[in-house]
């Protein structure tokens, strides 16, 4: 799977690399999870680094709590799963990052580890993302709030990171892993045809990555800064 990822690469680089600009400033995160709003380039804004929760609601749940549940796809079911087969077929993003972490057993404790390109440079994983419109029903106010008649609420727009089988490096780590998407294949995998998207559903090699392990406070999401990429003794 992938529950957490980092982007620290500098905001100038990022723009350049993704040819995208930020909707609102981009900062360096060491800690990227689920339920934050985090920065992806979507297929009809491709110019624009937008800011997405991190787990899918699809458009016709009952409640955007479905989410905490939906924040990977697997690559093989990902067309036909009525949670992502919408998504897929007319809402896919790109995910910058510049490395994921996966965490290992070790005895009863888990040790992270972050896996990274070695000259940590960004990359783009593959995502699909939805946009969710509660209803008065859905708020639980009926026709008045609080402060009189209801207004319909902003859409709340999310995303979900495709996964698929590991490569070498990766399968000592985990079971699955986020669908890292090659630079020439991006514009395909945002406006190619459902066919052609699918074709870039594989696992990248692992020929230029690294694997290595760091602290145990990336556990938890509100520690983010430079030290939790820092190497330690596993």
């Amino acid at each position: 799977m992938c529950g957490r990822y980092t982007l620290f690469t500098p905001p100038e680089e990022l723009e350049t690399r993704f040819d995208a600009t930020p909707t609102r400033p981009l900062s360096a995160r060491y800690n990227c999870a689920p339920g934050q709003e985090l920065p992806v380039v979507t297929n009809d804004a491709p110019e624009e680094f937008r800011f997405l929760k991190w787990g899918l609601v699809p458009s016709w749940a009952d409640s955007a709590s479905v989410g905490n549940d939906r924040i990977n796809a697997r690559a093989e079911t990902v067309r036909e799963k009525r949670s992502f087969a919408d998504a897929y077929e007319a809402r896919r993003c790109l995910v910058p990052s510049d490395g994921f972490y996966e965490w290992v057993d070790r005895g009863g404790d888990k040790q992270p580890y972050r896996v990274a390109f070695e000259d940590d440079r960004p990359f783009a994983m593959a995502g699909l993302w939805e946009r969710w419109t509660p209803s008065t029903k859905q708020t639980g106010l009926g026709d008045f709030g609080s402060d009189g008649p209801s207004r319909e609420q902003e859409p709340l727009e999310t995303f979900t990171v495709v996964t698929t089988e590991p490569n070498d490096l990766v399968s000592e780590l985990h079971h699955r892993m986020a669908v890292v998407l090659a630079p020439d294949e991006e514009e395909t995998w945002l406006h190619g045809d459902p066919d052609e998207a699918a074709a870039l559903l594989d696992t990248y090699p692992d020929d230029e990555l690294t694997a290595y392990p760091v602290s145990t406070r990336v556990n938890s999401p509100a520690n983010d800064d430079p030290e939790l990429i820092e190497p330690v003794e596993a």
